[in-house]
């Protein structure tokens, strides 16, 4: 015992101490000549490593809980049916935090006036990454790590205190507050450095007020959050919009694209061709994309032969899926799946796969808070917007392309109410936040674990429940924290679950609980 506790112990600290560069160029600069890396150097590693772990997470757990894929393994701990065994802890909660070491040093650097590194910018997109890590983290596990954490290097803090989820959120916020002020002096950065944005400061500026939004509307719920999030919801899209610019068209969104070329090689890549295959794509994914008669699946209506731009296999000439949360023991066949990269067109290869956030997702942001009064733009044009972009992200000409049945250029209120799902003014609001969530859900494809925190907030998209499903049935509301922190962190693990609730995936995390 003594010997594991050790282990974890090392373990633990390893990962506070974390900052990788390997593989990336040294970006005009003599690293015989300093001591330290420069901001410039530790981003593009630093951005890459987070997406490589999110993508990881958004395809074998995000993936498999929102019924995009089923796993199809009769063994035991199969994510499908609510049921994954601790160990699908450790891989997020080391990875970011090993991250975070980097993001924090770009910090620490980039505000050092004495060392000739001082740059405000890459202080403001620190913070920003920071606050994004963080958000992730906080909304997997509950309460964690925050205030004291990646201390070991310069404080010797080896047993972290764990931060309530609401101090968390509130920090957050002032991050990005920070962050704001700090981009608006828009201080060149080196454009080599920065995979996202290359070295467009203002869009990095109108990505971290998005990612503001998002974690606003996301404690919007919570009673005692729920006033102040409104009242700032509202001042950064209405009162003091000049001082908060957002994600305004798909061109501003926030993706990592990956060229193919190393360093910026999907981690995607690396999936065995037979096991990227291996899911089968569940009902409830491919289902609506094909009654809606949807561009991004190849569905003839829509041009010569279809777009397929997911890479989608057809099942006898037709999309069809299995459906999610089966009994053990039913072994239904596999239909439609993602091809793998040797097909023309694979996700696998997919430069735009790593997905941070995008502009339909601000637009479903807003058509929430306009539909719930909080703000008084219009929740229909908003609506309307987010299905446009969540589409012409992926496929940038289609609202020119001619439908071969009317002869007309597509438009996206056609296509909504073809599909049964254009706006109600007079429907009931569940109904509202029901298409608003179900277009959203298709928005949010292949970014980290947040359709999974959507769906935890909301309850929408209502995702059919399978005879196998277990926890009782009810959406996994958190991953448990890794096994070795009950070891190298005794103390505040204890503190952390009485404060919290029993280290389980039943256990709702802060802004879930009324």
């Amino acid at each position: 015992m003594k010997n594991y506790k050790l282990f974890a112990v090392v373990l633990f600290c390893s990962i506070a101490l974390s900052s990788c560069t390997k593989g990336f160029q040294d970006l005009n600069t003599d690293n015989n000549n300093i001591a330290f890396a420069l901001p410039q150097q530790l981003l593009a590693p630093a951005l890459t490593g987070a997406m490589n772990y999110n993508m990881i997470r958004n395809r074998n757990f995000t993936n498999e809980l929102m019924q995009v894929t089923v796993n199809m393994s009769e063994a035991e701990g199969q994510v499908f049916r609510y049921d994954f065994r601790s160990t699908w802890a450790d891989y997020l909660y080391n990875g970011l935090y090993s991250e975070l070491t980097n993001f924090k040093d770009i910090y620490r650097m980039a505000s050092d006036t004495a060392s000739g590194n001082y740059n405000k910018s890459y202080m403001g997109i620190s913070l920003i990454c920071q606050s994004w890590i963080y958000s992730i983290l906080t909304d997997t596990y509950g309460d964690i790590p925050y205030s004291q954490s990646n201390q070991a290097k310069d404080s010797l803090r080896y047993e972290p205190a764990f931060d309530k989820q609401k101090d968390i959120y509130l920090d957050i916020f002032q991050k990005l507050e920070t962050a704001n002020t700090l981009l608006s002096a828009n201080t060149a950065i080196v454009a080599a450095s920065d995979p996202v944005y290359y070295g467009n400061v203002s869009r990095w500026r109108k990505f971290g007020n998005s990612l503001y939004l998002r974690l606003l509307l996301r404690v919007s719920g919570k009673a005692e959050a729920s006033a102040d999030a409104i009242v700032k919801i509202k001042q950064i899209v209405e009162t003091n919009a000049s001082s908060y610019p957002v994600i305004a068209s798909n061109d501003e969104s926030a993706i990592l694209r990956w060229t193919g070329i190393a360093p910026y090689t999907s981690p995607l890549v690396a999936v065995r061709e037979q096991d990227f295959r291996q899911p089968g794509l569940a009902t409830f994914f491919i289902q609506n994309l094909v009654d809606w008669n949807d561009p991004r699946i190849d569905i003839p209506t829509y041009g010569s032969g279809g777009f397929n731009r997911w890479g989608i296999a057809p099942y006898s000439g037709a999309y069809l899926g299995i459906n999610s949360g089966y009994a053990a023991g039913e072994n239904p066949i596999k239909k439609s799946y993602f091809y793998s990269m040797t097909s023309a067109v694979s996700l696998q290869t997919e430069p735009m796969a790593g997905m941070m956030m995008n502009y339909a997702e601000m637009q479903f942001i807003l058509a929430e808070a306009a539909a719930k009064g909080w703000i008084t733009g219009s929740a229909e044009t908003y609506y309307n917007n987010g299905a446009l972009n969540s589409i012409t992200l992926w496929l940038p000409l289609w609202p020119t392309i001619i439908n071969s049945q009317t002869g007309l250029p597509n438009d996206i209120r056609t296509h909504l109410a073809a599909a049964d799902m254009q706006w109600d003014n007079a429907a009931a609001i569940e109904d509202k936040m029901q298409r608003i969530h179900l277009q959203k859900y298709y928005a949010l494809f292949l970014a980290d674990l947040q359709q999974w925190f959507e769906y935890r907030r909301t309850g929408y998209p209502v995702l059919p429940k399978g005879a196998g499903l277990r926890n009782n049935g009810e959406m996994p509301a958190r991953m448990t924290y890794p096994v070795y922190v009950q070891s190298a962190n005794p103390t505040n693990y204890k503190a952390a679950i009485a404060e919290q609730g029993p280290d389980l995936i039943s256990t709702k995390v802060w802004w879930q609980k009324p």
